[in-house]
């Protein structure tokens, strides 16, 4: 199977995304694009045999937009190993499993080929992403604390109060009850007496 799986990064995967203008480094998929930075990883599970080979296939954007809004500063390593974005493939292409599973029963042709299906749109859905303010909307969407704080930042800076307190007002929705909303209520205070200096 590693051999299978060998060969399907090589005479696929790889020729599939230099098409559309990425570099490779081991199964890290890479592009530089404006002030973002699109990459996708295939990540081999830990728990994999000689019979089987699982992988799940991650998504991820760093964007320099978001970069003055980050409440750590951001690391030397290359963006790509923290990323803003970050999803399995399978919440952007609800046609794609949650990972993907070679065995010696698998259907070689068929499996390639849907495989490329679902990582052709998500390419097509991640390079929708043009900027951080589509990585905000993103996650303002799903009421995601990840991002939240950059999220709150962006938005006083932009000088969209409105958004920043309707957004706040459905994370205390979804998050209020819990243990930990007072350690996020803290946090988002202090972003609000920053905006204010």
């Amino acid at each position: 199977m590693q051999q299978l799986f060998k060969e399907l990064i090589k005479n696929e995967v790889k020729p599939f995304f230099a098409g559309h203008g990425y570099s490779k480094k081991n199964l890290f998929f890479y592009k530089a694009e404006g002030t973002q930075f699109y990459s996708f990883q295939l990540q081999k599970l830990a728990g994999n045999t000689r019979n089987q080979i699982m992988f799940y296939v991650n998504c991820c954007i760093y964007s320099i937009g978001l970069e003055p809004f980050q409440a750590r500063p951001t690391k030397t390593a290359p963006p790509g190993e923290n990323p803003h974005f970050t999803v399995r493939i399978a919440e952007i292409v609800p046609a794609a499993p949650d990972r993907y599973s070679l065995t010696s029963d698998t259907d070689a042709d068929k499996f390639t080929a849907e495989l490329l299906q679902h990582l052709e749109e998500a390419l097509m859905f991640m390079h929708t992403m043009t900027g951080a303010r589509e990585i905000v909307d993103y996650y303002m969407d799903r009421t995601a604390l990840h991002l939240s704080e950059e999220t709150f930042r962006f938005l006083l800076h932009a000088g969209d109060r409105e958004t920043a307190d309707q957004y706040l007002l459905k994370l205390r929705a979804k998050y209020g009850s819990e243990p930990r909303w007072t350690i996020w209520e803290k946090k988002y205070a202090a972003i609000w007496s920053e905006s204010e200096e």
